[in-house]
């Protein structure tokens, strides 16, 4: 297959796509840009409501923004603004729509030590070494942990979020923290961004699987109205024709699929079952 095969359908060229030069190897073509340096200043106890009203403004506050809650106030714990550093690039607010620009660094969970994170207060450094919240040499998040993730369109996500503080005790029992951030949009079949960019809910939970299998069906309840997408690698309960249902070339996929993998070399239970419907 190469680039422009009508099988593939209308999608554009993606990053990372490969492309047959001739009939002895194929070369890998990839968007790059120069290296750029980012700064990284992170602000404590957003109230909700301030979320809730501002969230556009505060997801476009900074290159990248990431939001965490444990859900156990009125408050947002952090919100993490991810600035790149340009000749033309404005200093970061003292103050986020009440929140507080932190003194010293963070740990997305507040009982965690803080060195396991990136360079925060400020200090530009390499892309690579902001843009991650955690450093490579360090045990990332808790560690021992389970992870669910969700994602709805951007004009569902405050609306999404009143509807899962709905239920803030019940998440707050079983939740390490919870992660909000905003995704662009791509075009490939089978990805959660797909023609629609999304805000992603991503639950970092206790490693207690039975809870957060109970708690699952009531996110996803919540959830519901906004035609949510499971992150494919994560844990969540949502049944396999509603997952198939929220992507609009699943079939297109299959098809695709089958035709160049006719004995199933490359599934398992889970792609079965979740892509393929067991066929």
């Amino acid at each position: 297959m190469h680039h422009g095969d009508p099988r593939l359908g209308p999608t554009k060229r993606e990053p990372g796509h490969s492309r047959r030069r001739d009939a002895r190897r194929a070369r890998r073509c990839l968007d790059a840009e120069p290296t750029f340096d980012v700064r990284q200043d992170v602000y404590e106890d957003l109230p909700f409501d301030q979320l809730v009203d501002h969230f556009d403004e505060i997801m476009a506050a900074a290159y990248s923004v990431s939001v965490f809650t444990e859900w156990r106030g009125p408050l947002v714990d952090q919100v993490w603004l991810k600035t790149r550093v340009d000749d033309d690039s404005a200093e970061p607010p003292g103050e986020l729509f009440g929140a507080v620009r932190a003194t010293a660094q963070r740990h997305p969970i507040r009982r965690m030590p803080a060195e396991a994170c990136t360079r925060q207060g400020g200090l530009a450094g390499p892309w690579h070494e902001r843009l991650p919240h955690f450093r490579l040499d360090h045990t990332p998040s808790a560690g021992d942990e389970l992870q669910s993730e969700y994602f709805v369109a951007h004009e569902d996500a405050a609306a999404a979020l009143l509807a899962l503080d709905s239920i803030r005790e019940r998440i707050a029992a079983v939740v390490q923290v919870l992660e909000i951030r905003a995704i662009a949009g791509d075009e490939l079949w089978l990805s959660p961004a797909y023609h629609r960019p999304p805000v992603a809910f991503q639950f970092t939970w206790k490693p207690d699987w039975i809870a957060v299998r109970d708690l699952l069906p009531a996110i996803e309840a919540a959830l519901a109205p906004f035609d949510p997408r499971p992150h494919w690698a994560k844990v969540f309960t949502m049944p396999a024709d509603e997952v198939r249902s929220r992507y609009e070339n699943m079939d297109a996929f299959v098809e695709l699929a089958s035709r160049f993998d006719p004995d199933g070399k490359f599934r398992n239970d889970f792609l079965s079952r979740l892509v393929f419907g067991a066929r």
